[in-house]
């Protein structure tokens, strides 16, 4: 308790806490009676654990250096020739040609040709034809007509088959020619998509005057960048070093490129006006555009019924139908897949099952699992922190578009580089930074001022971060976003 009650502060000949010998460091009293001098903690409280949220591409991902202002590759196309086209005249079989099968209009200059025979599907009916007529066209329209005979004609005639203006799919399933004809005389090459991202630069900077680093106020940290040890102004630039880190990572995942009607293209700031070339396209919108979403396959929560889950492996079963993935989700829906995953066991609802590798009902019973097995297909399950921390998505408070997840597909894919000139196997995802024999632009960090580096008349200490780079998204009809 602090003496407040004296006439006037002296000296005392020995060490006693005396009334008349105390000197108050309260800020704003001129009496300075306080008693006792604060307890200093030296230590800081790590009251948020690991604050960083990074980590995410460095278990999927590689780095890989790039000298161009842009990323150019391509995917291969599918095998078989499949499409999506619009009855024109049901009685005649007359079928217009749109896309292809995922919607793309690279290949919309289809490969059907005269002697092909052909699945066609409507939203309830299915019929098997006969391709007596196909017009080629470099874009959709009269050109890409075919004309499509049916083995069976009652059908058609009935109209309970097709009607005028039916939106259908068709796949050529093999051919069928008369004895004694010629055989095809156009072949079909090869189709690829390909894409292409650019990279963004990213830039930060931490300042200390030149009188702080003279007088330092020590303190005892642990930071998330090594930075351990007493030191003050150390500590703020390990932690804006580390931020930086956490910013290269979260741009990877949330960039997109700017539309064409964006006004941030006359934006009169950092990225100048008129400035077309803006933004770069992120895991989620890669996803999102050339991908799948949860959403639309499932309508729900694909995390807390089996059967849900199912529908999306019939997406991946219509794609690459690559065995193993990871799932990589927030905390909601790890829990939510823990608990379907326990419902699958019989003796979950009446209690713990136990079984013969000394699983006694004395151990502790472990209600988590890192991954399963479903059909043909493996995942691993692991949480995301970026997903769950308050401070980025956790935080976020719109409920209907979150993300939850997101499902990526391990291992490496085959693609065409138009730098190199050949094929090369790269993981799914991987980040590319630009780079030279004599210069780095990954991470570049550099001091400027007066203090240390002694560059200008700064009276301050600046260190500069930069990095220049991107991502890319391989085979992105391999992944699903869960939201």
């Amino acid at each position: 308790m602090a003496i407040t009650s004296y006439t006037q502060v002296r000296p005392a000949a020995q060490q006693a806490t005396l009334v008349t010998n105390y000197l108050d460091f309260t800020a704003g009293n001129n009496d300075w009676a306080q008693q006792y001098l604060p307890e200093l903690m030296e230590k800081e409280a790590e009251v948020y654990g690991k604050r960083t949220v990074a980590g995410f591409l460095a278990q999927v991902g590689a780095e890989e250096a790039m000298s161009s202002d842009r990323v150019v590759w391509s995917e291969q196309g599918r095998l078989h020739l499949s499409y999506k086209g619009t009855v024109i005249t049901a009685s005649s079989g007359l079928v217009e040609i749109d896309t292809d099968i995922d919607g793309l209009a690279q290949t919309v200059t289809h490969g059907i040709r005269v002697g092909d025979t052909v699945v066609l599907s409507s939203a309830t009916k299915t019929l098997k034809c006969y391709v007596s007529v196909a017009a080629r066209g470099t874009s959709a329209g009269t050109n890409d007509r075919i004309t499509c005979l049916p083995y069976s004609q009652a059908a058609l005639n009935t109209g309970s088959v097709f009607a005028d203006d039916d939106a259908i799919s068709l796949y050529v399933y093999g051919s069928e020619f008369s004895k004694g004809v010629d055989g095809q005389n156009l072949a079909n090459e090869p189709q690829f998509k390909s894409f292409e991202n650019k990279p963004i630069i990213l830039k930060d900077t931490y300042i200390v005057s030149g009188s702080d680093t003279a007088s330092i106020g020590w303190i005892e940290t642990s930071g998330e960048d090594g930075q351990s040890g007493y030191m003050w102004y150390l500590k703020a630039e390990g932690d804006t070093r580390a931020r930086f880190a956490d910013y290269l990572e979260m741009s990877m995942l949330e960039s997109e490129i700017a539309d064409t009607t964006a006004t941030i293209h006359d934006a009169t700031g950092g990225l100048g006006v008129n400035n077309t070339s803006v933004g770069t396209e992120g895991l989620f919108a890669a996803i999102t555009s050339r991908g799948h979403e949860s959403s639309g396959v499932t309508g729900v929560n694909a995390a807390t019924d089996l059967a849900e889950f199912d529908a999306m492996l019939a997406v991946f079963d219509a794609n690459g139908a690559i065995e193993e993935n990871m799932m990589f989700v927030n905390r909601a829906t790890a829990l939510a897949m823990d608990d379907m995953l326990a419902s699958m066991n019989s003796y979950g609802a009446g209690g713990t099952s136990y079984g013969v590798f000394d699983n006694s009902e004395d151990m502790a019973l472990n209600l988590g699992f890192s991954g399963f097995r479903r059909g043909s297909y493996d995942f691993y399950k692991s949480d995301m922190k970026y997903l769950n921390d308050k401070s980025t998505r956790g935080g976020s408070i719109d409920t209907v578009n979150a993300i939850r997840g997101v499902v990526i597909p391990a291992g490496v894919s085959s693609v065409y580089d138009e730098q190199l000139g050949k094929n090369m196997k790269r993981p799914f995802l991987h980040v590319r930074y630009r780079a030279s024999q004599t210069e780095s632009r990954k991470m570049k960090t550099w001091i400027t001022g007066s203090v240390g580096a002694q560059t200008s008349d700064l009276d301050a200490m600046q260190v500069n971060y930069l990095s220049e780079r991107c991502l890319i998204t391989q085979g992105a009809n391999n992944f699903m976003l869960l939201n």
